[in-house]
């Protein structure tokens, strides 16, 4: 037949039929009001990528600023006060302690409380004096790689400017520098990569474990159709919550016991502190993940939303804990946020005990903050959970 002959109705429907995007409408339509009642999604797809993009471009600073740091100025003259000077001036050192020995200047970089340590010799004045070299010691943490390579750099350049302003001002031909800098590295002098990632790979491996499973307790129960048969029994909600969180807290001991040892005996990093300590601490990073879980999967109407919600802690864990960039080159506003992440305390232990060996004096002010965190968050999740029963 002729396609002309074809009636103008009958090749309207050949046409729709052959249409490749025949239908596309109703389903673009079907799925906008899907997305509309999923907030959910929207959030993830649209929010989530400016979160990203926001914290990366304001919180995360590769030039390390104002590295904590102790200082033994056993000299006290004008030299060595005109030599701390250059130090504060830089804007890369921040001194945030005055020391009278080197027992305590080393007590203060195994806590933590610094990055760097400096010492000015007693005889540093004398020795310019008379026109001999004089020494600086720089201590610097290990730990940190950003901040130690930063620390060795700045320090090296400040020795060699104040070295060239002294030569200006002699009238004396010399033949060696009067200032020199003698830089260690502590706690990691091979600067290894793994000795610096592991230890905090460690606690966001936890996190991301404890967090997943548990997320996904309550709301599986809910699906599978058992969480009605748990309301007709005596149990608590508190007494749920605990009940939840035991097995999974026995597995990722069991998770964490694993990857110490390889750790040790695969990547070749000591424990230099006690392990007794470590996993001692552990316990409330372990419980404060599985109860931050347990509240996702109370306010989770679907394994999906769960899933989500559990990603959503993973971002602020790994690029505001101090996980991979130090949190003193944030902004304020972001450590105020990496404040209230749980990662951040689980961090410092494990490099603190694995590299630093530090002790209970140092490091119990972070299982203290984690032990809070803990019970508020089982707590709220019992709650959360007794308001959804009722």
């Amino acid at each position: 037949m002729d396609p002309d002959e074809i009636p103008d109705q009958k090749r309207a429907i050949l046409r729709r039929r052959t249409n490749p995007f025949r239908g596309a409408l109703p389903v673009l339509r079907k799925e906008a009001i899907h997305i509309r009642r999923d907030p959910m999604a929207l959030f993830v797809t649209v929010l989530i990528p400016l979160l990203q993009m926001f914290t990366i471009g304001f919180a995360i600073e590769t030039n390390v600023r104002d590295m904590r740091t102790a200082v033994y100025d056993a000299a006290h003259t004008q030299e060595s006060r005109r030599l701390l000077d250059r130090f504060v001036n830089s804007d890369d050192f921040l001194i945030v302690s005055n020391v009278d020995s080197d027992q305590q200047l080393n007590e203060e970089i195994v806590s933590g409380r610094a990055r760097v340590g400096i010492k000015i010799p007693p005889d540093y004045s004398r020795l310019l004096l008379a026109g001999e070299t004089a020494s600086l010691l720089v201590l610097v943490d290990g730990s940190e790689s950003s901040v130690a390579n930063q620390a060795l750099n700045v320090a090296n350049a400040i020795a060699l400017r104040e070295s060239l302003e002294r030569l200006r001002s002699v009238t004396a031909v010399r033949q060696l520098l009067p200032l020199e800098t003698r830089p260690k590295v502590l706690f990691n002098p091979d600067s290894r990569s793994a000795n610096f990632l592991i230890p905090g790979m460690l606690a966001i491996l936890i996190q991301i474990m404890t967090v997943m499973l548990t997320a996904l307790a309550i709301v599986r129960e809910r699906e599978q159709g058992t969480l009605e048969q748990l309301f007709m029994t005596p149990v608590r909600p508190l007494g749920l919550m605990v009940g939840k969180i035991v097995p999974y807290a026995v597995v990722a001991y069991a998770e964490l016991s694993i990857m110490l040892f390889f750790m040790r005996w695969v990547f070749r990093i000591p424990i230099s502190g006690s392990l007794t300590l470590l996993l001692l601490l552990v316990v409330p990073f372990i419980v404060t993940m599985l109860g931050l879980g347990l509240l996702i999967s109370t306010r989770a109407n679907s394994q999906q939303e769960a899933i989500q919600g559990a990603f959503g802690t993973m971002l602020p864990s790994i690029f505001l804990s101090g996980y991979i960039f130090p949190i003193e080159t944030m902004p304020q506003f972001f450590r105020m946020i990496s404040s209230i992440i749980p990662t951040t305390y689980l961090i410092q232990i494990f490099r603190g005990i694995i590299l630093r060996n530090a002790g209970i004096r140092d490091l119990w002010s972070q299982g203290l903050i984690l032990s809070v965190m803990g019970m508020f968050f089982i707590t709220v999740s019992a709650l959360r959970f007794k308001k959804k029963i009722g």
